[in-house]
């Protein structure tokens, strides 16, 4: 018995003498040797991948037999041709060329003002009349004389004809008359810059000088303004790349949002200059004004046509992605089987964009099927299945 006691204890002490136990995590630590820490990474790092090689093989083994594999839900989008049109949008202010101040063209005191603040008026019309100074009976007096000028010249003129008198008396007949011509239309034209009337027909948007104010031509003595609310446009200027693209005739959506209003209209007249400072041209777009709500200095909108490609394929920017080489790409379902397919990822080409709609110029064609919602979620080569 003795003998087995001493073979038994024998044998532990071998045993445990040749058990090494492996050192934990924190023991290696705990070493701050770097050999060390460097070997046990090592030793994980294996274990790790050969851990991940074996979950490949479950999951390749779990998809064959599982019948009841969960497919992604997706919705789909079938491309189509159709008319897009792109608009440039920019911010304008509506002008008119008959806004303008009307000065006195003569010195003197404002007489009489006929017109009130907002009146219509037309072309022509007298708006005030200006104190002459006297003019109007210098008018008069040169008009009696001018009638006389003239009966003399034609009775001489008369007897001239019929050889009678000397020639120098018909001359100095007809000169006298002349003169007395040009003078007394000189004068007229003095004494019409006493009556103002408007240069055009419009609306007297202000009247500045009261009557009876002493008015004299020159900066600072306006009388009034009048502004033609039918002839209206909106200038803009235009980035120097869209001189091609916008021109005369443009198709153009303005919107005016103080008064909640729309209207289409065209380009009426591009500018023929490029601004060096901003690198910009003028274009001119006419205003119907048939209401007279629009007025000028209002701000305004602009939608114009600038591009229209009548056979696009349009999709939403939402489900385009883009790949680790800056390609972008959407998904395109294949081998359709009833609701279900393969979702094969498909470079893409896109052109211009109008809010969320984008251009496809090359990678899809009229009548494929693209994934919608969901696109973020699928990969290439995954079956998909299509919600009805």
């Amino acid at each position: 018995m003795r003998t087995i006691y001493l073979l038994l204890l024998t044998t532990f002490i071998l045993v445990s003498c040749g058990e090494k136990k492996e050192p934990t995590l924190d023991e290696v630590i705990a070493t701050q040797d770097l050999t060390k820490i460097h070997a046990k990474k090592t030793e994980l790092d294996k274990q790790s991948q050969e851990i991940s090689e074996k979950i490949k093989l479950l999951i390749a083994e779990i998809d064959k037999l599982d019948t009841l594999k969960r497919v992604p839900l997706v919705t789909a989008l079938k491309a189509k041709e159709e008319v897009f049109n792109h608009y440039l949008e920019l911010q304008g202010d509506v002008k008119t060329k008959q806004n303008v101040l009307i000065y006195p063209e003569m010195p003197g005191t404002l007489e009489k003002v006929y017109v009130t603040r907002g009146q219509n008026v037309s072309k022509g019309q007298v708006l005030a009349t200006i104190d002459d100074g006297g003019m109007a009976q210098q008018v008069a007096q040169l008009e009696a004389t001018t009638a006389l000028a003239k009966t003399t010249f034609e009775r001489q003129k008369r007897l001239w004809e019929q050889k009678i008198g000397s020639e120098i008396q018909f001359l100095q007949a007809k000169t006298s008359y002349e003169s007395q011509k040009n003078s007394l239309e000189q004068f007229k034209k003095q004494l019409s810059k006493a009556t103002i009337r408007a240069p055009f027909s419009g609306v007297i948007d202000d009247v500045i000088k009261e009557q009876g104010t002493v008015v004299a031509p020159g900066m600072g003595s306006e009388i009034f303004r009048i502004v033609n609310l039918d002839n209206m446009y909106i200038e803009t200027s235009v980035p120097e790349t869209y001189i091609k693209n916008i021109t005369k005739g443009k198709e153009v959506q303005v919107s005016f949002p103080v008064l909640g209003k729309d209207i289409a209209t065209k380009v009426r007249e591009t500018g023929n200059f490029i601004n060096p400072a901003n690198r910009t041209f003028m274009i001119e777009i006419q205003v119907p004004n048939s209401d007279k709500n629009i007025k000028p200095n209002l701000t305004a909108k602009l939608k114009i046509n600038d591009y229209t490609n009548p056979k696009a394929i349009l999709i939403p920017q939402s489900i385009i992605s883009e790949n680790a080489e800056g390609q972008q790409y959407v998904y395109i379902i294949t081998d359709l089987n009833g609701n279900k397919g393969i979702a094969k990822q498909t470079v893409v080409k896109t052109g211009k964009t109008q809010g969320d709609i984008i251009e496809i110029l090359e990678g899809v064609t009229e009548g494929d099927m693209l994934i919608q919602a969901g696109a973020r979620s699928v990969k290439n080569g995954q079956e998909v299945k299509i919600s009805q």
